[in-house]
């Protein structure tokens, strides 16, 4: 059965980041044209970049696509310039004509998260759920920000941040000390709702956790291995980050 589902996880190789970028914007640009109200789910970090670039210069309308965020940090106002929302305004947002009332972040200042929580979840439900989900992997495994041992039934959530998660993002902010201690995520139960899942995945770094990923077995230890469960997930890679696959 575990077996079935690993054949669940279709995997692509391209060449390089730039192929890997390109195959995730055609993919996205695929969707839209044929259905131009499309819901988006969409995440941050260094990997999407180059998504972002590419789907710009596609030049594709969207005008009518609607936007999630997987993620933001809790204690970080949408000015911050670390904020989710700023990244999303620099690469994305600023640079389409998407609309500002399409494009859904969780608030990191809500006064009540757990409402916020709440909010979110019904917000994507309101949409119809989310056509495409895009998705970063992390060395341990998270996806979003649903750290080892996050329940694979949770919506959208407040989480305590990892600390080799904190480590890891901390090269975008001052010191450690300033990287937020907690955040607002998709759960695992939310992510897994999804129509589609496309995870990119780049470098070397990234190779073992890709492995674990794609030919582990299933479980909570390895947040990421929850696609392996998904009708429709396919893992996007370069060669450095497929280097260690064997099947």
């Amino acid at each position: 059965m575990m077996q079935d589902k690993r054949v669940a996880v279709k995997v692509e190789v391209c060449d390089d980041y730039a192929a890997l970028s390109q195959r995730a914007a055609a993919i996205v640009v695929d969707l839209v044209k044929a259905k131009p109200d499309a819901v988006l789910g969409l995440p941050t970090g260094s990997t999407p970049i180059g998504f972002y670039d590419a789907l710009v210069a596609s030049g594709i309308s969207l005008a009518r696509v609607r936007t999630f965020n997987l993620d933001e940090y809790l204690g970080l106002p949408q000015n911050h310039p670390e904020s989710y929302y700023s990244f999303m305004k620099k690469h994305l947002y600023d640079r389409t004509d998407l609309k500002a009332e399409n494009c859904h972040i969780p608030s990191g200042m809500a006064a009540d998260p757990a409402a916020e929580c709440r909010r979110y979840e019904e917000a994507i439900r309101a949409a119809g759920g989310l056509d495409i989900l895009l998705l970063g992997v992390g060395h341990n495994g998270h996806i979003g920000f649903n750290e080892p041992g996050a329940p694979w039934d949770a919506g959208t959530r407040i989480v305590e941040l990892a600390e080799r998660t904190r480590q890891a993002n901390a090269r975008f902010f001052a010191s450690i000390d300033q990287v937020p201690t907690r955040a607002v995520t998709m759960g695992i139960g939310t992510i897994l709702k999804a129509r589609r899942l496309l995870l990119l995945a780049a470098g070397s770094g990234k190779a073992e956790i890709v492995k674990e990923l794609v030919e582990g077995t299933p479980r909570v230890g390895v947040p990421a291995t929850a696609l392996q469960t998904h009708p429709d997930a396919t893992v996007l890679l370069d060669r450095a980050a497929a280097a260690k696959l064997s099947l």
